[in-house]
């Protein structure tokens, strides 16, 4: 579904992305895991469009999207919640979520979207609650709430998620998890993952890349990747338990 191919990007003279390679098929959780400085984030930027590749391709069904704006980006259905939120702060719940949907009104009625808000709002109760409240009042659970939310707005046929667990506490990781799950068995949301958490990312993915200094270094199954000596040591630890545990 999803195809990068030899991608290099960054910023000036900063080499972020050094040939980076990965695949993602419909309906899978895929994770990408590494220290900070990896390239994690600039992968997922450069696959939105946010920052621009300097070589290779990036496909989506075979289509090339790596010369396209963010907008069109989104349009041809990838959707990303940002690490650190960056939900509008001043903003209602509600107008925050509406904005997700931006891309889309011309081509949705006011209908379908507010069918699709109601649809965000169950899935996130504590959102519906809040709805009139500015975001930035919200805790950080519910603010990365939001920011899925939002994402979810735009109709994704992949959603990229940079960090969603980032300073939560055990018991919000665990909901915001099934959350992602949810979306991929029960609604066919095709998701790729970034989680500093590796213990909690590779609970729910199907399969996994460790990328090291700019490049791919490590893939395979979660399986293959759990029993991989050098993973355990680098980001598992000891006494490797699953985020349901």
């Amino acid at each position: 579904m999803l195809k990068v191919k030899s991608v290099r990007a960054g910023y000036g003279a900063i080499r972020a992305l050094k040939g980076v390679s990965f695949h993602v098929n419909e309906g899978e959780i895929v994770t990408l895991i590494g220290a900070n400085g990896a390239g994690k984030s600039t992968l997922l930027n450069t696959i939105s469009g946010l920052v621009r590749s300097t070589a290779g391709e990036i496909l989506l069904r075979d289509k090339p999207i790596h010369k396209m704006t963010p907008a069109q980006i989104v349009r041809q259905g990838i959707s990303q919640s940002p690490e650190g939120r960056q939900v509008f702060a001043s903003l209602s719940v509600r107008d925050n979520l509406i904005l997700g949907a931006y891309p889309r009104m011309r081509s949705s009625t006011r209908a379908e979207i507010a069918q699709d808000l109601e649809h965000v709002e169950q899935l996130f109760p504590i959102l519906k609650e809040r709805d009139r409240q500015s975001a930035g009042t919200l805790s950080g659970g519910e603010q990365q709430m939001l920011a899925i939310g939002r994402s979810l707005m735009a109709k994704p046929r992949i959603l990229l998620l940079d960090e969603p667990t980032m300073g939560l506490a055990p018991i919000i990781t665990a909901e915001i998890l099934k959350t992602v799950r949810r979306l991929r068995d029960e609604e066919g949301v095709t998701i790729v993952l970034i989680e500093q958490n590796a213990r909690a990312a590779l609970s729910i993915a199907d399969r996994g890349y460790v990328l090291e200094t700019g490049r791919v270094s490590l893939e395979g199954k979660v399986e293959e990747l759990l029993e991989n000596s050098e993973v355990k040591r680098a980001y598992l630890g000891k006494g490797y338990k699953e985020v349901w545990e």
